[in-house]
Parts: C-alpha cells; structure tokens; sequence
C-alpha cells in the first residue's frame, strides 16, 4: 500500500505543470483493476501521470523528478536509437563517451553558455565524509566537457571535420513541476558535436540533424511538428542560432520542444581555442555544431496519442506490434484455439511483425483486452471458437476500436498493410487536430483571445528582443507566460506594409506563439 499511496503523491507533481485544474477522483473499475480514474479532456494532468504508470511506461522513484523507464518504454527509446544511430554512421558520425564529471573551470569558461544552465547544475561536494576542495559538477550538456579535447585533437585542416556523438544521461537538477518524460532531473538522451572548416557545412549538418528529427517523430512516433529557427531570447546559450521541430499538445493548448540542432558559430571555438590551419597556412577558428534529443520524445508522443483506455502506441515503436489472445468457452476445443494461437505467433514473427500472445490462466478475455489497450498495443487478434471453425482470425485495431475478420491464409499480408494504415492514420488524426488549433492572428486583441483559446498562434512580428520579453510580462499568469516557439521554416507570404502583432512596427517575419512546457 505503502507505494501506491506515494505514487499519488508524486501525481500531484504534474497537475501544475500542466496548468489544469484539479478533477474529482471517479471510482476506478473494481472487477478489473483496470481502467483510468481521469479523462484526457477533463484533466489532462491527472490522466497523464496515471497513464504513464497503469501503462508500465516508468515508475516514481523516491527522488522526485527521477523515475524508473520500465521495459515499455526503454523498447521505444532503443527504436529511435537504433534509427538515428545509423543515420548519423551514414554521415559518418561517430560515437563516443565522455565523463559525467566537470571541473568547475571548465564548466565557467563561456560565460553566456553557464549562465543559462547555472540554476539546473548539480554538484558532487563531498567523498564519504569528507569535502573535496573541489567541487565537481555532472554535466548538464556536455560543450565544456568536449571542447579542451577538440582544441587538443585539431591541429590542421586534415583533422576536420571531426564529428562525434555520444549516448549517455545528464541532470539537470532545480526546477518546479517535475513531468515524467517531460521535464526530469535526469534524462538519457544523444548530443552530437561536431567542428567544421567552413561555416557552409556547419550550416548543412545543423538541417541535416533537424531532418533526422523530424523523421522521428514524424515517421516514427506519428507526432506532426514545425521545422523552424528559435528567437535569440530562446535560442541555446551562448550558440550562434537554433533550429528546432516543435510539437503542440492541443488538451494543454501548449507547445512542447521536440528536438534542437544548434549551429555554435565560433564563440566556443574562441574560449577554447581551437584552431587550425588551413589549407594556405593560415591560422582559422573551426566552426561548431551541437544537437541533441531526449527520452521527451516519448512524452510527447504519449501526450498526443493516448486516450482514456490508456496509452496509443505508433506500430513502427511498438515492442509488441500485435497481441494474440485465446477466446475459449466452455465446451469448446480449448487446446486447438490454444494451438491456433501459438501458430499465429509464430508464423507472424517470422515474417518480421512483433507478436505475442497472453495465454495466462488466472485473467478472462475481457480483462486482457483492457489490459493490452492500456499498455497501447496497435493491434489485437482474438481466436475463439467460431474463428478456428473457419479458419479465420478477429483482429481489433487500438486506434479506433475497428474490428475485421480476416482469413488465416491472408494473415501476414493483410495485417502488414493494416499496420501500416494504423500508423499513418494516428499521424493524419494527430496533425488535422493540430492543424485545427493553429489561428493565423495581427492584432494584440485577437492573440490574447486566441492565446485564452489555447492555440497555436501564427502571428506577424518584428523580430525585436525587447517585444518578445514584453509580450513575456503583459500574458504572465496562472497558466504561464506566452513566448515564441520557432519561426517556421515555411513561411507564409507577408505581405509588404504588415505590421507586427505586438509592437506595430514593421513585421519581418511569422513565428509561433504559445504557452510551452
């Protein structure tokens, strides 16, 4: 009892973070166990830290803002790795591994770059009883940690481009509202670093990467975003410039940051000299790049597609694709549905689909059936009695709840394409409720109005630092300041004479707009 009560403790971490208010607690369904108290539409902060758990996803740890990534999601973190890590070997990036550990010199030697992440570093100050002399801190991004390696390994124009990336953990420890998956003190994440002799292919890597993400969680998690640039307030510290792929949650009416790759330019070359010699002789800094993404990627894709029977999952990140259950009745021939089932598992692993089938003894087929939608699994097949007579199976999509029977001969074929549909129709679905929230806005009036209607603003604007930290101050509240998410890459047409939203000098650009995670 103990753990359960602390997990409804931990819940209440997230209901503030989402800015949602607090719902009655509904009964939860006694016969089963199963089934969620809270629904996504009435409070989506509840809804979302019971799904994470009731769908084995992570676990609550006694430290808040840790938690434990349970096989199910670990299954979907190792398929976006195994993806992306042989997208980059393509490009031939490689891997690396650099220590946790950052002396604090290093850690302050770029002085924007540490100022942003000063309040999130955390400090190793003790061994055993005694104090270090001194302390040492755990990465929080690791430039500082690489780039007295780079200068050390860059000597001539014949070491560039060096490219490496690494898999690892950093912490990032003081804030408020710890989510599962979306804002821990400790993540596992990939960050590339990269030096170029030109400034031409630093540039092409940093959209190259972005594309990678896209494709992650468009391709692969179903989730829509927009490409585009960050502003210089919300761009990476102390980096040249920001591209990112934003998502949008349309329950929260919030943005949420996919994904980032950052051209650095020279500011880290210069702290930390690294130079190199060029092809006439001359001395030149090297041009750098960095980018990363999170296990947030599956937050974000729990947010989007799960509903109120539990979590959604895409085919393509599904550990278990397909899961086979046995319908016996009474007098009916229980071991040859048992044998029909094994078979169908079988002959469907083969050909490449992730089935399993739950023959537990001690749970009806009613509860496996809720049991599987909690935990998202795209695709059910029922064989009962009437299904072996004629040779058949019932498969039951996640998605939409669509049943079709569909013969044994046909199996693997038919339930390929059906894979297929589920994945691109949990894209289709997710980008037209998206799309359905972004509102086109010119005036201040009209971006509150759509700002209190939790859009996704597309509004005209000047490009000044100082308007975006005023826009900042003037939406400040409960539900948490407004600020720009990305100028996207597409561009509508602006036409000449359009002023901005917020200040009404001359708009230079369209750009996003939204309360964010």
């Amino acid at each position: 009892m103990a753990s359960k009560d602390s997990n409804k403790g931990k819940k209440k971490e997230v209901k503030k973070e989402t800015g949602l208010g607090q719902g009655k607690k509904k009964e939860v369904k006694k016969e089963t166990g199963l089934g969620l108290s809270y629904k996504k539409d009435e409070n989506f902060g509840e809804w979302y830290s019971e799904v994470v758990v009731s769908g084995e996803m992570i676990e609550y740890y006694d430290i808040s803002g840790c938690y434990i990534l349970r096989p199910w999601a670990m299954s979907i973190w190792e398929i976006l790795q195994a993806f992306f890590d042989a997208e980059i070997k393509k490009m031939k990036i490689k891997n690396s591994y650099f220590p946790l550990f950052v002396s604090p010199g290093v850690l302050q030697k770029e002085k924007d770059h540490i100022e942003g992440f000063a309040p999130e570093v955390a400090w190793v100050t003790k061994s055993g009883e005694s104090d270090l002399e001194v302390p040492i801190a755990i990465r929080p991004t690791s430039e500082t940690v690489m780039y007295p390696y780079f200068s050390k390994w860059i000597r001539g124009h014949r070491d560039l481009p060096l490219r490496l990336n690494q898999w690892c953990n950093v912490v990032r420890w003081e804030f408020s509202n710890p989510t599962p998956f979306i804002r821990s003190r400790e993540f596992l994440w990939q960050e590339g670093h990269t030096a170029f002799a030109t400034k031409e292919e630093a540039d092409t890597e940093v959209l190259d990467i972005l594309e990678l993400y896209r494709r992650i969680y468009e391709e692969f998690l179903a989730v829509p975003v927009s490409k585009g640039k960050k502003s210089e307030l919300e761009k990476f510290a102390g980096g040249l410039y920001t591209t990112t792929v934003e998502a949008f949650i349309p329950n929260t009416g919030r943005g949420i940051q996919g994904a980032t790759s950052h051209c650095l330019g020279q500011n880290f070359a210069k702290m930390f000299e690294i130079n190199f010699e060029n092809e006439k002789g001359e001395k030149a800094m090297v041009w750098q790049n960095s980018w990363a993404y999170t296990t947030r990627t599956i937050g974000v894709m729990i947010m989007v597609h799960g509903d109120d029977k539990g979590l959604v999952l895409p085919p393509k990140v599904a550990s278990t694709q397909v899961i086979v259950i046995p319908v016996p009745y009474k007098d009916a021939n229980t071991q040859g549905i048992f044998d029909a089932c094994a078979a169908t598992v079988e002959k469907l692993n083969e050909s490449g689909i992730r089935a399993e089938a739950d023959f537990r003894d001690n749970y009806s087929p009613g509860w496996k059936y809720s049991h599987w939608e909690m935990k998202g699994v795209p695709l059910r097949i029922e064989i009962g009695p009437k299904d072996l007579a004629n040779n058949q199976v019932r498969a039951v999509r996640r998605d939409n709840g669509t049943k079709t029977d569909i013969p044994m001969d046909n199996l693997v074929e038919q339930l390929k394409d059906l894979l297929a549909t589920i994945q691109q129709n949990l894209f289709d679905v997710a980008k037209q409720k998206r799309d359905a929230c972004v509102q086109i806005v010119r005036t201040w009036d009209e971006f509150t109005v759509a700002l209190g209607q939790k859009k996704l603003v597309l509004a005209p604007w000047c490009d000044e630092e100082d308007v975006e930290k005023d826009v900042k101050a003037r939406t400040k509240g409960e539900m948490g300041a407004a600020k720009t998410l990305c100028s996207p890459f597409d561009q509508p047409e602006l036409p000449e004479g359009t002023l901005c939203f917020a200040s009404g000098k001359p708009a230079k650009k369209w750009t996003y707009w939204g309360r964010s995670y």
